[in-house]
């Protein structure tokens, strides 16, 4: 899987750089945001910008490391969200349980 860690503002932001997020890249999504939490990375934020499909394996590994970022006190939360992609996460009303930003630039300035 294409990904790349920057930290910014006391956040590791983890840019996603595929189209596809499904049952053959689910697993290794998960068990970055995992060994990310572990390290001690609890703020997390997961830019979708180039992602265009999501399955459900995609969802349940973003959900996991939700999940695990919650219980160390900490939050993941998505950003640049293509509409195909926004679609999913509100037809299985993820949208409900993720805080969904426009971009990074919004996701900073809600912390202010």
């Amino acid at each position: 899987m294409n990904l790349t860690l920057q930290k910014t503002n006391g956040c590791t932001v983890l840019f996603i750089k595929e189209e596809r997020i499904d049952a053959h890249n689910s697993g290794e999504l998960k068990e970055t945001i995992l060994r990310l939490i572990e390290q001690g990375e609890i703020n997390i934020i997961a830019q979708l910008e180039q992602v265009r499909f999501i399955d459900s394996s995609g969802l349940g590994a973003l959900l996991s490391g939700h999940k695990n970022a919650a219980a160390k006190s900490g939050k993941l939360v998505i950003t640049n969200l293509q509409q195909q992609v926004l679609s999913m996460f509100e037809l299985t009303r993820l949208n409900r349980i993720f805080e969904i930003y426009a971009d990074l630039n919004e996701v900073f300035d809600s912390e202010t």
